[in-house]
């Protein structure tokens, strides 16, 4: 995905957020054993997300392939007609 990297930084950051938030006497202190936890759920999520997400990506691909034949027949077709209509 190319998203990803801007995923991961919106992740990055509502983690902090929520740290902050939640534990305000460890603004500063970074607990690794919740991070690790936090972390995991995360990648649980974002592959979840993943293969939730694969099919809408393959069938956008699809419908863009179809479109630009539809768009390419309809540009020869035009051509066409102003050929047609030069001659007559």
């Amino acid at each position: 995905f190319q998203k990803a990297d801007s995923d991961l930084d919106y992740i990055q950051y509502r983690l902090e957020y929520e740290i902050k938030t939640n534990h305000p006497d460890s603004a500063g202190k970074k607990n690794p054993v919740t991070l690790l936890k936090e972390l995991s759920a995360i990648k649980s999520r974002y592959k979840m997300l993943h293969v939730r997400f694969k099919p809408i990506a393959v069938e956008q691909k699809e419908t863009k392939s179809r479109i630009c034949a539809t768009f390419n027949k309809t540009v020869t077709m035009i051509q066409e007609l102003q050929k047609q209509t030069d001659l007559e």
